[in-house]
């Protein structure tokens, strides 16, 4: 019992030792009418000219809903999303490149803190934060190795992730809420480009998401990386079969210093970058901090970017 205790109080010592960082949190929440309607309007496409129409109609729905919001969403009616929902802290799934002829899609899922607010700028107007900035990268990163590549990167924030590191962040009832909007994504992607791979790639607490919706069942995943990672719902790379599972985590970055583990529904067990975990590990800089593994100069970039080309090559 006073094992359990001192775990718990460590646990407990880390997390509020950055509650600082970033604002409280409350309870996580899916808002199904986003994913239904992307779900749903994907769902069933028989030919690839009829899916490409279903995939511009969702463009074209979301055009219309963030003019309708007003600044700063309207600004963004040039570019293009699955979906967008300004109720609440918002939600978003933006699409960049061509998702009709990509030979390999990349899913990006962040961690807490991330809102609609903060989904182009980043938190604390540090743009690396920011999963459209996020998404560009690899994007980016993939087309400087291989120009004539096909792919596409989906910046995901589909679910409500916790509102700052406390204590839904040490548990994963947000997790397991955000990996069945997750896997439902997945499936209407499936639906949509049917026998085209994906690679996922979640930061901090979206690699737990992420993790949880592989072993959910997301057949179309070939490829799962943990980036800052306390844990991805699994005790060993073995629990994904079929996935290979990737790992980066610098000694920089802050996340290191969260206790291994859980008890009594805290904790995220063996983080992936750990050896036992089994994971492939990724390159890192000792000096890259927990929300730049995805910058330009980071070791880690290239390394995504190679996996989200259409033939993901061995490290």
């Amino acid at each position: 019992m006073t094992g359990r205790m001192l775990i718990t109080a460590l646990v407990a010592v880390v997390l509020w030792a950055h509650l600082p960082m970033l604002p409280a949190h409350h309870p996580g929440r899916v808002r199904p009418r986003m994913a239904a309607t992307i779900a749903g309007t994907l769902a069933g496409c028989a030919t690839a000219p009829e899916c490409a129409l279903r995939v511009d109609r969702l463009y074209a729905l979301s055009t219309a809903s963030m003019r309708a919001a007003g600044p700063p969403y309207a600004t963004w009616a040039g570019r293009t999303f699955l979906g967008f929902d300004p109720r609440g802290d918002g939600q978003a799934v933006e699409v960049v490149g061509d998702l009709t002829t990509a030979a390999r899609i990349t899913v990006v899922v962040p961690g807490v803190a991330t809102t609609l607010g903060t989904f182009t700028r980043g938190l604390g107007d540090v743009a690396r934060r920011a999963p459209a900035v996020q998404a560009r990268a690899i994007h980016r990163a993939a087309l400087a190795r291989d120009p004539h590549a096909r792919v596409a990167v989906v910046a995901w924030l589909g679910y409500d992730p916790p509102d700052g590191v406390g204590v839904s962040a040490a548990r994963q009832e947000v997790a397991r809420s955000g990996a069945r909007a997750l896997t439902e994504l997945l499936a209407a992607l499936g639906s949509a480009r049917p026998g085209v791979p994906v690679t996922l790639v979640g930061h901090s607490y979206g690699a737990i998401v992420a993790g949880l919706a592989v072993r959910a069942g997301a057949p179309t995943v070939t490829d799962l990386v943990a980036l800052g990672a306390p844990g991805i719902g699994g005790a060993e790379a073995t629990d994904f079969p079929g996935v290979r599972v990737w790992a980066a985590r610098s000694g920089a970055d802050w996340i290191a210093r969260v206790p291994a583990g859980s008890l009594l529904g805290f904790g995220h067990g063996t983080p992936p970058s750990a050896p036992a975990f089994g994971a492939l590990p990724l390159p890192t800089a000792p000096s890259t901090v927990h929300d730049a593994y995805l910058t330009a100069g980071s070791p880690t970039l290239p390394a995504v970017a190679a996996l989200a080309l259409p033939t993901v090559a061995a490290h």
